[in-house]
Formats: structure tokens, C-alpha cells, sequence
């Protein structure tokens, strides 16, 4: 039953996604740090920018060691702070390329239907988490992570060790 539940995640995720075009984007931009959660050293940025349809994009940017085109790394938009347990997936965003180690996502809506604009994001209850893979136990490996909207956290108050194990349902 999980594995069908995500499955599904899966596909909403890519449906709410396209690319965007620059003038389609207004010049307001949230930019949230992604912290080394793991052994494997990336880290990164995640920038938000609005839209003129008042949807958001989601550009993913990580550094570290950059791998092939066929690998990419899964990534979630959570509802709660990193350490919460079992953190329900709000969307699924386009998977990072390990090639490029970046990925862009346009968004407006989330899993439970709440209509996510800019302003709401800026108080939006959440963390983005970077996996290494889409299932098995390297599903558990989180890349890169970091709190968002109202929970934003800065590079001292970031633990690693408290990052919680993924939900993947709604």
C-alpha cells in the first residue's frame, strides 16, 4: 500500500510540474540554505520566485560532487521541521540531476489541495529533504536538507543528527 501511495506522490509531483519562461517570474525570490544532512558532502540553496500567475518556482541548486545524466536524487517538500517524524509529503519537486545538481519545479498547489502563493510561503510550515534514492534503504540517506517559510534555520541551528526519518504519504 505504501509503495502504491507513493507511486501516486509520484505522479502528482511530475503533473505539477513545467518549465517557465522568464517573463512569467516577478522579481520577488525566498532563498533558503540546504545543509549537509549525511556523509556524503552537499550542501546547497534553494530559491523561490514568484510567479506572475502567482504560482512558485522551485530551483534547486547543490554543491558537491557532480555524478552522471541517469542518476538523480528525489526531493520532497515536507509540511513541519526537519526533526518531525514521519513529515507528510506536501510535493514531490523535480528530482535533482546529479549531472547538473540542479532541478526546477513550478508549484502551486500542494498534496493536501492548500493553494501555496508567495506570501504564504513565507510562513509556510515546512523543509525540503534531498535523497540519495527513490526507495530501499538508501531512501533513508538524506543528501541535503534545510526548514523553509516559518521554520527557516541558519547554519548554527542546524543539526543534522535530528533529521527525521521521511513519511511518504499524504
Amino acid at each position: 500500500m505504501r509503495k502504491l501511495i507513493f507511486g501516486f506522490v509520484i505522479l502528482l509531483g511530475f503533473s505539477a510540474c513545467s518549465e517557465s519562461d522568464p517573463e512569467e517570474l516577478t522579481n520577488n525570490k525566498i532563498e533558503y540554505q540546504l545543509f549537509q544532512s549525511s556523509d556524503f558532502n552537499y550542501s546547497g540553496t534553494l530559491e523561490i520566485v514568484e510567479m506572475v500567475n502567482g504560482g512558485l518556482e522551485f530551483n534547486i541548486k547543490l554543491v558537491g560532487a557532480a555524478g552522471n545524466e541517469a542518476t538523480s536524487f528525489p526531493t520532497h517538500l515536507h509540511f513541519g521541521n526537519y526533526e518531525q517524524p514521519e513529515a507528510v509529503i506536501a510535493a514531490v519537486l523535480q528530482p535533482v540531476n546529479s549531472a547538473t545538481l540542479s532541478s526546477k519545479t513550478v508549484l502551486s498547489e500542494l498534496s493536501d489541495g492548500t493553494k501555496l502563493d508567495f506570501e504564504k510561503m513565507k510562513t509556510f510550515d515546512g523543509h525540503v529533504k534531498i535523497h540519495l534514492a527513490a526507495d530501499g534503504p538508501e531512501y533513508q540517506v538524506i543528501l541535503a536538507s534545510g526548514n523553509v517559510g516559518m521554520n527557516q534555520t541558519n547554519a548554527e541551528g542546524f543539526d543534522r543528527s535530528k533529521i527525521a526519518v521521511c513519511g511518504n504519504s499524504f
